[in-house]
C-alpha cells in the first residue's frame, strides 16, 4: 500500500481547521448582530416611550392653561402686525409711481367697531379718551374732586373709591390719584368670584361687565375670571363699609310700545329694565326681562339682516327705515323675519334671549343715523 507525503497531510488539516474557524466566525457574526438589533430596538423603544410621556404632561399644562395668555398672545400678535405695517409701509407707497402721497401725513379716522353688516361704521360720542388702563394724575393747585371728575368725565364717587377718600372728598396739591376708564369700580378677583356675585355685589348686571371689551376672561365662552386679576365694574356702586345692604339702586324701565303706524318715530322695540347705557364702548342699550318678551320693530322698514352674527350679537335682526336710519336687535333666541321683508312699526321681528356674547336675557338695541350709532335713549319714544 503505497503512503501519500507527509505534506500533504499538513495541507489538509490546515484546510479543514480554516473552514471550521470561518463557520465559527460566521455564527459569532450572526450572534453579534442579533443582540445588537435587540438592544438597539430596546433602547430606541423606551426613548420614544418617554418622548412620548414628556409630550403628554405638557399637552396636559398647556390644556389646563387654555385661553389663560390669549389676551397676551393676542397682543403680542397686534404689536408684531403692526410693527410688520410699519416696515414696509414705505416700500408700499414706492408701487404706486404716479403717486406723491406720504404715508405717514395721511389723516385716518378712527372706528370704535365694525360690523359684518355695515362698512365705515362710527359711534356718536364726546370727546372724552377712550382708555382702557388706571391713569396717574397728580393733584394741581385749584383742583378738586369734581372738577378731576369732569375732566375725565367720571363720577366723583369712582375717584372717591379707587382712591379710599373721604365722603369729603379731601385732597392736596400734588397728590397722585387713580383714575379708572369709566365710572364704576374696579374689583380684585377673589376665590369664588364669578361676573355674577361681582356684579350683584356692585349693584350692576352682569351683562355690563362682559361688554366693557378691556375686561378678560380665561374661558370667552363661560366668562370664568382668574383669581388675582382685576375687572372694571361699570356703573357699579362699592357698599359703603357703615352700611351692612344697600338697598338696590332705582332702574329705568322701558314703555309700552306705542302704535304700530308708521311715524317716522322710534317706538321702544321691548319692555324691561335698561341695564347697560349707551357708551364708547357700547354703542346701544340693553333691556333685561326673564321673561324673555317679544321684541317689536321700533319703526316701519325693511329687514336687510336676520339671523346669526359671529361678531357677538348672536341671532340678530337689522331693519333700514329708508329715512337713514336703521335699528339693530342683538341676541334674540328667536326670529320672526327675513331678509327682504317689509315691516310696520310696531310689528313682532324676534323674541328676546341670550344668544352670543350674552350673559343672560336681555336685547341689545341700536340705532345708525347714516353710518354713526347714536344713543336710542335720545329718540326713543319722541
Amino acid at each position: 500500500m503505497q503512503k501519500r507525503p507527509h505534506g500533504i497531510d499538513v495541507l489538509g488539516e490546515l484546510r479543514t481547521y480554516l473552514l471550521s474557524s470561518s463557520q465559527s466566525f460566521g455564527r459569532d457574526i450572526s450572534v453579534f448582530t442579533k443582540l445588537l438589533s435587540k438592544y438597539l430596538f430596546k433602547h430606541i423603544s423606551l426613548s420614544f416611550l418617554h418622548l412620548e410621556q414628556k409630550k403628554r404632561a405638557f399637552a396636559t399644562i398647556l390644556y389646563r392653561h387654555r385661553g389663560k395668555y390669549a389676551r397676551r398672545l393676542m397682543h403680542s400678535g397686534m404689536a408684531g402686525l403692526s410693527a410688520f405695517g410699519i416696515i414696509i409701509a414705505p416700500v408700499v407707497a414706492q408701487e404706486f409711481p404716479g403717486r406723491s402721497v406720504d404715508p405717514w401725513t395721511v389723516q385716518t379716522s378712527s372706528v370704535l367697531s365694525v360690523s359684518a353688516n355695515e362698512t365705515n361704521v362710527t359711534t356718536e360720542l364726546s370727546d372724552n379718551q377712550f382708555r382702557d388702563k388706571i391713569l396717574k394724575y397728580t393733584v394741581l393747585e385749584g383742583d378738586t374732586i369734581s372738577s378731576i371728575a369732569e375732566k375725565f368725565d367720571i363720577s366723583v364717587d369712582t375717584i372717591r373709591w379707587q382712591n379710599n377718600l373721604d365722603k369729603n372728598g379731601t385732597i392736596k396739591v400734588d397728590q397722585e390719584l387713580e383714575i379708572l376708564p369709566v365710572t364704576g369700580v374696579l374689583h380684585k378677583v377673589q376665590k369664588g368670584d364669578t361676573i355674577y356675585s361681582i356684579a350683584k355685589k356692585y349693584d350692576v348686571d352682569a351683562q355690563g361687565i362682559v361688554n366693557f371689551p378691556f375686561n378678560a376672561f380665561v374661558n370667552d365662552e363661560t366668562f370664568e375670571l382668574a383669581v388675582g386679576q382685576v375687572v372694571i365694574v361699570p356703573d357699579g356702586v362699592k357698599p359703603e363699609s357703615n352700611v351692612s345692604q344697600s338697598a338696590p339702586r332705582a332702574r329705568q324701565s322701558t314703555p309700552n310700545a306705542g302704535s304700530v303706524t308708521a311715524t317716522g318715530k322710534f317706538a321702544w322695540p321691548t319692555n324691561g329694565t335698561i341695564t347697560t347705557n349707551f357708551s364708547w364702548y357700547h354703542p346701544g342699550i340693553d333691556i333685561a326681562n326673564r321673561a324673555a318678551p317679544p321684541v317689536l320693530a321700533a319703526d316701519s322698514g325693511t329687514i336687510i339682516a336676520a339671523g346669526w352674527d359671529s361678531t357677538g350679537y348672536g341671532n340678530m335682526v337689522m331693519i333700514d327705515h329708508g329715512n337713514g336710519f336703521k335699528t339693530r336687535y342683538g341676541h334674540l333666541q328667536k326670529i320672526y323675519v327675513s331678509i327682504g321683508q317689509t315691516v310696520a312699526r310696531g310689528n313682532t321681528i324676534g323674541q328676546m334671549g341670550s344668544t352670543g356674547r350674552s350673559t343672560g336675557t336681555h336685547l341689545h338695541f341700536e340705532i345708525y343715523n347714516g353710518a354713526t350709532r347714536i344713543s336710542p335713549l335720545g329718540v326713543l319714544g319722541q
